[in-house]
């Protein structure tokens, strides 16, 4: 990272800090909206799997063995079939019961669509209870004052978005 785009961080973080630059930060224009679809939970990609009954160990032995002597290959293991997920649970207006580290996820993942949106140093707290919120953080030097302050704007339309569909679990 080159000195002059430190220095530009740096100036930023202390202004943000002392409340200096307004100017600058009401001069950007909020990024265009994205027509956002219903989410969906966000899965792991790991599915429950049983393990596999325990078998006894073989036995050593110290000879050598021939080709005939060979044992025959062990049966594969049965496993059981894979249960489905869990149903997601559903408020009776129809909006999904998420925990708030899962909508969290979802908030991130929409700010990741906008151009320049940093691919470390973001994070995003889920609060309130009927009408949560969210809020985004910035680690120093992730992103540039112009850029984050274009995401901040964003923020308030996709959280709106997102409480039709979603509802914080307590």
């Amino acid at each position: 990272m080159s000195d002059d785009v430190r220095d530009a961080g740096l100036v930023a973080m202390i202004s943000s800090i002392l409340g200096g630059n307004k100017r600058a930060a009401e001069s950007v224009a909020p990024p265009p909206l994205i027509e956002v679809p219903p989410p969906t939970a966000p899965t792991n990609g790991f599915e429950l799997v049983e393990p596999a009954p325990d078998t006894p160990p073989a036995k050593l032995e110290n000879k050598p063995e021939s080709n005939s002597e060979k044992a025959p290959d062990a049966a594969p293991a049965a496993a059981k079939p894979v249960e489905p997920p869990a149903k997601i649970a559903t408020t009776p207006d129809g909006k999904q019961l998420l925990p708030a580290e899962a909508i969290a996820d979802l908030v991130l993942g929409e700010l990741r669509k906008l151009e320049n949106f940093p691919a470390t140093g973001a994070s995003v707290t889920v609060y309130g209870y009927r009408h949560w919120n969210a809020m985004i953080t910035f680690a120093p030097f992730s992103t540039t004052f112009r850029d984050a302050t274009r995401f901040r704007q964003a923020m308030p339309d996709i959280v709106f978005k997102l409480r039709r569909f979603v509802e914080l679990e307590i």
